[in-house]
């Protein structure tokens, strides 16, 4: 038993590692966590979508996208598009911040949520290169052991943006100003917006 705690433990540590990172889907789960609106199926979606990436990387799946690098280009030509109109509503809500309140339920869509939850984490080539080819490649070097690795890559993920989806309530009393939303939108805005133009020229190159 004692064995599989190395791998486990780096599985976590390497998974924690990759996914704080800033990113448009943190900031996306961030500001839903906020505004508590459809937390759960957005947290969900994220922590399965890694899990199922994960597993496809650890079973061997990453040798096939290094053999088909234009997929990565269309994803990226695709996720560009979407962070860059994503960026630009961003930007026009920093400028309108006062209709939001944190910790209030509001009346969005969860079909629409949840479809931009999707886009920001399947439309996202980086996110293959992580989970898929970066954590598949670390935790095929386990072994055996691979699939404990993968488990503690799955742990981090779920721990993760399960405190960012429900621990962003803590934070209701600061955004209760609009001055704060129209920060964070802004920061949002500008997070979209940088990745979206390092997307399109990555997918260009």
């Amino acid at each position: 038993m004692y064995g599989y705690l190395t791998p486990l433990a780096a599985g976590l540590g390497t998974g924690l590692s990759l996914i704080i990172a800033i990113g448009s889907q943190n900031a996306f789960v961030l500001r839903q966590g906020l505004r508590r609106e459809h937390v759960l199926p957005v947290v969900a979606i994220c922590g399965i979508s890694d899990a199922v990436l994960i597993a496809a990387g650890v079973s061997g799946i990453g040798g096939l996208v290094q053999l088909w690098p234009s997929a990565l280009t269309v994803v990226g030509w695709a996720g560009a598009i979407f962070l860059l109109g994503y960026g630009l509503l961003a930007a026009r809500r920093a400028l309108n911040p006062s209709a939001m309140q944190a910790g209030v339920s509001t009346s969005g869509s969860p079909r629409a949520a949840i479809l931009t939850c999707l886009v920001l984490t399947w439309l996202n080539p980086h996110v293959y290169l992580d989970t898929v080819l970066l954590l598949g490649s670390v935790g095929n070097g386990y072994g055996a052991a691979r699939w404990v690795f993968a488990a503690g890559a799955v742990a981090g993920s779920l721990l993760w943006f399960g405190a960012l989806g429900f621990g962003a309530r803590s934070l209701s009393g600061l955004f209760a100003k609009p001055v704060a939303w129209r920060v964070l939108d802004s920061l949002i805005a500008v997070t979209m917006l940088v990745l979206g133009v390092t997307m399109a020229v990555r997918a260009s190159a």
